[in-house]
């Protein structure tokens, strides 16, 4: 905007008092000194100072292509006041603004076409920086003709004073004589830019997250990279496009930069009040602070108490160690998820993505390599190869949710070997050789490899993933679907109440993602547990004991006091006793012949010490104590052994057991009689009461009434055990019937076998995976 010498002397004139003034203070003036001290060229000026004097601060709001360079002009006087020699001929200081900007402070999604003109705040995220490029401002030729000197300046959109000339570099004089460029007189400036998006976790589901170029000239330049939050304060112009705008009245928008700050990882931390950090630190005196956490995340999903564990430790982390050698050592915990299909998996995740402060998600289908870790793109205006983050990089300190993780292809699947361990991208493409920070935390979810999980199977062989991808994984669950009565019960009952839930604010549950928390936050804000509903809760004391459900808000507050105050160093016995764990682990793994989800590696070592170290910042200590670890082994255990599938093994002999007391009772005296015929008849219809096909393997167990009272020597053990590996192997058979061992035994035996102890055998076989039975007939498992 081109405005006349007077209007622009008379603001300059009310800068400078604004600056000799200064409120009564002469805070300008001793930032202009500090300025000069540390040879900077740019001021920056608090907006509320500006709203305190004459109102200039919302004029420059308003107009700012009418003040600003008025202001830079008052400055640049003001700083060679102070002190001649500061800037060199032709040098000016620029100005920049900070401040509360209220309805100006938004994010590109809110940047519409009532901002063209005005000086606006946007924050976001950096994905795209441009190479820093030198723009000229003033040329100088000489005319070896007439021995002369022409300058001619250069100003575009991004200029605050007068109107943009043309790009044209003129060749000729007027009277058409030939002009030299004297390259060495000509001044430059630094001029890069950038792209900034949404934040993620503020975008609106189902829409493309917007995004805003911004133009950053001179000191600006390259002060902020790809992945950081920025504020960036500026103008929001309109620049005239080649073809577009003259056909359908389009414009490409800009935001020119005049004041760039970094809004850190610490930029959402929460506020602690006092009240906060005493409901804190009695919390984390707790017994039970660990069960209480657990129960709070995601308490819509039923059950997986050990999982919500994990998870709240995986929130927590262990502690990162740079040593003095460039070794680093992770403190984030990786974690996996495998199992049946509609066992709340991806609800988990989402709740991740509530309670982390920068979790990013993605899909195992939907995402490439490149878009997890960083592609080398080509930039659009000037053609040059630039460096672009993918998921990985942009959530540094944070939470990556991969879903369908066993649908993504094996290269792209290579790619994240790297960031789960040593934590960082390495690109070597199109002669650009970079290392990015990429210091988060994997949680995955899988379906296994045969879509349900199959039991007969080892865990290894149902997950398919290689053991190169499964040793960065601190920890795996299986996760199954557990056809059980009484649990069906109570997960129907916990999900029938969570649909007839109606939330206090009516029907004014929103589905745009505004309040995702959910309204029961603002209601009561500052409460640490969540009130009781009869309704969505239930009955208020389950199995004896009161369940308290900590709130959303306060759980954020006190994962993130937790994680970031505390640093716990690990004790000489917490050593000891992590170093004994580990051995028993690898000697059990080694002598085990079905072995467990995850491959006993030195990096479970290192998983046991951020398990350790991650409950020790659960309850707030210094020290990591033996009770860590111990903790923290419960947690690895669970994980390791599968204990899902044990549980529901011994469920099913429980109910074994409890059908064959009924049938005794229904039947006194008719034990024996009964006995037999009882268990064919449960085996033939009891499969709607266990778990259908899965459970063949299960299925002719003998009642464990009956296999409790059998006791059989080794001598005996060994002697079955040879002759019937003898009579498969001599007549290589692979299946054979249980009454045929019967006869193969004790043709061949020096005592008799019975049918009840030749069955008790044959499971123990089972047992060590050597056989399966099913239907009466016993097949090998080579």
């Amino acid at each position: 905007m081109d405005i006349s010498e007077e209007q622009r002397a008379a603001h300059k004139r009310e800068f400078l008092e604004f600056l000799d003034q200064d409120v009564g203070r002469g805070v300008y003036m001793d930032e202009i000194k500090a300025m000069i001290n540390h040879k900077r060229h740019r001021l920056i000026v608090n907006i509320s100072d500006l709203h305190s004097f004459r109102d200039l601060g919302t004029r420059i709001l308003k107009n700012p292509g009418e003040y600003m360079q008025p202001f830079c002009d008052a400055v640049t006087d003001a700083a060679k006041s102070i002190d001649p020699k500061y800037l060199k001929e032709g040098e000016h200081v620029l100005v920049g603004f900070e401040g509360p900007f209220v309805s100006r402070r938004v994010t590109p999604r809110e940047l519409l076409s009532e901002f063209i003109g005005s000086m606006v705040c946007v924050e976001g995220i950096v994905t795209k920086c441009s190479l820093v490029r030198p723009k000229v401002v003033k040329s100088v030729h000489f005319c070896p003709t007439t021995g002369s000197f022409t300058t001619r300046e250069y100003r575009d959109i991004a200029s605050n004073m007068g109107l943009p000339t043309g790009s044209v570099y003129p060749t000729r004089d007027e009277s058409g004589n030939l002009l030299v460029t004297e390259y060495g007189l000509c001044r430059y400036k630094d001029h890069q830019t950038l792209s900034m998006q949404e934040v993620p976790e503020n975008s609106a589901p189902g829409q493309l997250p917007r995004t805003v170029d911004i133009i950053a000239e001179d000191d600006l330049v390259d002060s902020c990279k790809p992945g950081d939050r920025v504020a960036i304060v500026g103008i929001y112009k309109a620049l005239p496009g080649k073809s577009k705008g003259s056909v359908n009245g389009v414009f490409r928008t800009v935001l020119v930069a005049n004041n760039v700050s970094l809004l850190n990882k610490e930029a959402n931390a929460p506020i602690y009040s006092p009240e906060d950090l005493k409901n804190i630190k009695k919390i984390a005196e707790r017994d039970d602070t660990f069960d209480l956490l657990g129960n709070s995340l995601a308490p819509s999903i039923y059950g997986h108490s050990w999982i919500k564990k994990a998870v709240i430790l995986l929130m927590l982390s262990g502690v990162e160690k740079n040593l003095k050698n460039g070794t680093h050592l992770r403190g984030d915990i990786n974690m996996m998820m495998v199992g049946d299909p509609s066992v709340a998996k991806s609800q988990l995740l989402r709740a991740i993505m509530n309670i982390a402060p920068l979790a990013i998600s993605t899909t195992g289908r939907g995402s490439s390599g490149v878009g997890l870790t960083a592609a080398v793109t080509s930039d659009q205006e000037t053609g040059e190869r630039r460096l672009e983050a993918g998921a990985m990089v942009l959530a540094d300190r944070g939470v990556v949710c991969i879903d369908e993780f066993d649908k993504m292809n094996d290269q792209d699947r290579v790619a994240i070997h790297e960031v789960m361990e040593q934590q960082t991208v390495t690109i070597a493409k199109a002669g650009i050789h970079a290392s990015l920070n990429a210091r988060c935390s994997v949680v995955a979810a899988a379906n296994p490899i045969y879509g349900t999980y199959d039991r007969s199977l080892t865990p290894t062989k149902n997950i398919g993933l290689p053991d190169s991808l499964l040793s960065r994984f601190d920890l795996l669950f299986i996760v199954l679907d557990q056809m059980d009565p009484d649990i069906d019960r109570q997960i129907s009952e916990h999900v029938l109440r969570m649909h007839r839930y109606r939330s206090a604010v009516g029907g004014e549950a929103t589905l745009d993602g505004s309040s995702r928390y959910g309204r029961e936050d603002e209601s009561d804000a500052d409460s640490v547990f969540v009130k009781y509903n009869r309704m969505l809760h239930g009955k208020k004391v389950e199995r004896g004991r009161k369940r308290d459900t900590l709130t959303i808000k306060f759980l954020k507050k006190y994962i993130h006091y937790a994680k970031h105050r505390i640093q716990p160093d690990l004790t000489d016995e917490a050593s000891e006793q992590i170093a004994t764990a580990y051995a028993e682990l690898r000697n059990t793994s080694s002598t085990a012949k079905t072995g467990g989800t995850l491959p006993i590696t030195a990096r479970t070592l290192e998983t046991i010490i951020r398990l350790s170290t991650a409950h020790a910042k659960l309850k707030l200590s210094r020290k990591v104590s033996k009770s860590d670890v111990d903790a923290a082994l419960k947690v690895l255990y669970f994980a390791i052994y599968h204990k899902e599938l044990t549980e529901m093994e011994e469920r099913e002999h429980e109910r074994e057991k409890e059908l064959d007391r009924k049938r005794r009772a229904d039947h006194p005296g008719g034990n024996d009689r009964d006995h037999r015929p009882g268990k064919k008849d449960r085996r033939e219809s009891g499969t709607s009461d266990v778990e259908g096909p899965m459970t063949d393997a299960m299925e002719v167990d003998d009642p464990p009434a009956a296999q409790s009272a059998v006791t059989v020597s080794q001598e005996r053990i060994e002697a079955f055990n040879s002759l019937f590996g003898q009579h498969m192997r001599a007549n290589h058979l692979d299946l054979i019937s249980v009454s045929d061992i019967e006869n193969v035994v004790n043709s061949g035996a020096d005592f008799h076998y019975v049918r009840t102890e030749i069955m008790f055998l044959l499971e123990k076989l089972q047992d060590d995976n050597r056989v399966m039975i099913a239907d009466g007939v016993v097949h090998m498992i080579s």
